[in-house]
């Protein structure tokens, strides 16, 4: 019992830290803090050990477990990730002497190249698809067209604020990971959208309602991940067979579009939100696939 309560100290002492001091999302507060959980489940059966007392061998056994029971070699490279932001953390507050997973190297992995629509599917999408003109059909196509116009993610969606929403600078505010702000212009067709569910929103809403958050659902909550999920899926559903059909691929869809049309790769990542240029560099390479397949059907040598 006393293990136990050690071990869950030491993992709440984490979880509090990265989420109230660094503020990462809920989704990857919630992915650390099952690793750490899988990891002490592990090592408590086979070592009988607190996860501070944790060794190299037996985190290597570990993965090596991991991939027994063929989980893939992305999922392990972040539970890697996951383990070792954990005793780093514990080092820098003298609870251990050493990190353990310093050695650790992660799992090479075959790069996927991230699922977008196409342009004719998307355009298909928003002229020929039926929404319906009551709250729910405005809301959704507010929703999908807002992310496929601006990239933004789907937590920056759905905590927008009504007070975000700049009307004369035609631009958005986004709060992105790590508290970071940026400003998201807004097209003239996503304007004109936006417009429209003003006018639902504002037929809709009763006092004591919260109206602080843009985008609501017909009773006048904020809409939640899963809502946006399930909509985005049955209309991408209509227009595409990508095996794909989230927010992100909406994101994705929003830079190679981008790309496409010859934007500057420095001004998607910006919009992005991106740290480094790396994260967005992975969208030049559907670009690159595009121009072989053009030049492959329009050179009279290829």
């Amino acid at each position: 019992m006393a293990q136990t309560q050690i071990h869950n100290q030491s993992i709440q002492q984490f979880i509090d830290y990265i989420k109230l001091e660094k503020r990462y999302s809920n989704y990857t507060v919630q992915a650390y803090n099952t690793d750490l959980l899988q990891f002490v489940e592990f090592i408590t059966e086979l070592y009988q050990v607190d996860v501070l007392q944790a060794q190299f061998i037996m985190i290597r056994a570990w993965i090596v477990h991991l991939n027994a029971n063929h989980i893939s070699k992305r999922s392990i490279n972040r539970k890697i990730t996951s383990l070792r932001s954990f005793y780093k953390y514990h080092l820098s507050h003298q609870h251990i002497d050493a990190n353990p997973v310093t050695k650790i190297s992660l799992l090479k992995t075959d790069k996927s190249l991230p699922d977008y629509v196409e342009e004719e599917s998307m355009e298909l999408l928003f002229t020929e698809v039926d929404f319906g003109n009551d709250y729910q059909g405005v809301l959704d196509k507010t929703l999908i067209e807002l992310l496929y116009s601006t990239g933004i993610r789907l937590s920056e969606l759905v905590n927008l604020k009504y007070a975000d929403v700049d009307w004369e600078s035609s631009q958005i505010k986004v709060l992105g990971k790590r508290n970071k702000e940026r400003i998201i212009p807004l097209t003239p067709s996503i304007l004109q959208q936006m417009k429209r569910y003003n006018q639902q929103r504002n037929n809709c809403l009763t006092q004591g309602q919260d109206q602080n958050y843009y985008f609501l659902t017909q009773k006048g909550q904020k809409i939640y991940n899963k809502y946006v999920y399930r909509q985005i899926k049955s209309y991408l559903s209509l227009v595409t067979t990508i095996s794909k059909k989230s927010p992100h691929v909406l994101r994705h869809t929003f830079a190679t579009h981008l790309l496409n049309k010859g934007a500057d790769l420095n001004a998607i990542k910006e919009i992005l939100g991106h740290a480094s240029l790396a994260a967005t560099q992975v969208y030049t390479h559907n670009s690159i696939d595009k121009l072989k397949n053009i030049y492959k059907q329009a050179h009279p040598r290829a």
